[in-house]
């Protein structure tokens, strides 16, 4: 006979009081709490699609011990996040392939890993929208250098980031799509008929839209607009207020829709860590008190935000509810890259991984 265990909160759907029963760690029932008086809320966990290290701890190095792996994970579960997917970013083929040796050694003690994303080396080379990736590093798009690193990560890259103007980037795509990995646009100038021919190859997301790209662009036909526009594509965003102005965000979310958007932290070593200078690979960066992550030329590399912060700015910055903005971070985010059985918002038969926290009168949140 299977033990049961049960949880309160607030549904976010509702607002009401809930009640969800949990057995062998999945959800077998939810039922209104009348009886019950709850301050804290209860949401599906957290799925990070977009890290890049935490915690002083660097995913883009091959010889980061899993200890420190396993720790940064343990601080990126305060802020809620309960799934993610460790980024690996343009650089040397080996040294990236190394890096997934590594993570693979993590994730088999680590469940809150579900899976990697590796976002280059087959991006523009043109300053900005290759952002703070090394261009000596971004090279063609080329299958066998996919399967290289594929194999490095023992299969398990979910989500694949590159330019559609990358030659040979037609080709990638449909490879990746048709082995089951999401493949997202980003760091890309690429015209508008790159990005539908990208799109009908299988494309179906845009990473981090809004950012990686030139400071001046067309006002009538542009990269970012076009993705805005293709109602087929998830959208990642990176809801701190240093990458994307309020009024972006509100506009990106009515644009694709509340179901189709997606919160990501893009976060890096230095975050939760004190400001100050820090090392991102082989870059040294800076990390000042509002959160900025920057080179020394003052291009951003990353940031510094949190998931809970990140649910808190979505619903000032789009002016939505708490619910649309839980189910940016959870639902959403699990569809985006068909992790299947997270793409429920606390129904039965959904895995029992929650988050507890509390929002106040000025819509800040503390997760719990």
């Amino acid at each position: 006979m299977q033990s049961s265990t049960t949880y309160h909160g607030l549904s976010p759907v509702s607002g009401e009081p809930i009640r969800v029963a949990v057995s062998d760690g999945v959800i077998t029932n939810v039922e209104p709490a009348p009886e019950h008086s709850e301050s804290r809320w209860i949401s599906p966990g957290w799925i990070d699609l977009q890290v890049n290290g935490y915690a002083g701890v660097d995913y883009n190095s091959p010889t980061t011990p899993i200890e420190e792996i396993a720790r940064s994970i343990e601080a990126q579960r305060k802020s809620g996040v309960t799934r993610l997917l460790p980024t690996v970013i343009t650089g040397d083929l080996d040294q990236m392939a190394a890096c997934f040796a590594n993570l693979v050694v993590a994730k088999q003690s680590m469940s809150e890993i579900a899976g990697f994303h590796v976002e280059g080396p087959w991006i523009s080379p043109d300053d900005g929208p290759r952002g703070a990736h090394p261009i000596e590093h971004v090279r063609p798009a080329s299958v066998d250098d996919f399967e290289k690193l594929q194999e490095a990560a023992e299969g398990q890259i979910r989500l694949l980031t590159l330019a559609p103007e990358s030659p040979g980037a037609l080709e990638l795509i449909e490879h990746a799509v048709d082995s089951g990995v999401t493949v997202s646009i980003g760091h890309t100038g690429a015209s508008t008929q790159q990005i539908d021919d990208a799109v009908s190859a299988g494309v179906t997301m845009s990473t981090h839209l809004g950012n990686g790209a030139h400071a001046t662009l067309n006002k009538n036909d542009s990269y970012i607009l076009r993705q805005m526009a293709e109602d087929k594509l998830y959208a990642g965003l990176i809801v701190d207020g240093i990458h994307l102005t309020a009024d972006f965000v509100r506009i990106a979310v009515r644009t694709k829709g509340l179901a189709r958007s997606v919160l990501v932290t893009d976060a890096v070593a230095p975050a939760g860590c004190a400001p100050g200078p820090h090392r991102l690979g082989s870059l040294n960066v800076e990390l000042f008190a509002d959160g900025r992550v920057q080179l020394a030329n003052g291009r951003l590399a990353g940031s510094s935000l949190t998931m809970d912060r990140a649910v808190a700015n979505v619903m000032k910055f789009a002016g939505i509810s708490l619910e649309h903005a839980v189910r940016m971070a959870s639902v959403n985010a699990a569809r985006a890259i068909g992790l299947d059985e997270r793409s429920g918002f606390l129904e039965v038969g959904d895995p029992a991984e929650f988050v507890f926290f509390e929002l106040d009168d000025a819509g800040d949140l503390r997760v719990l």
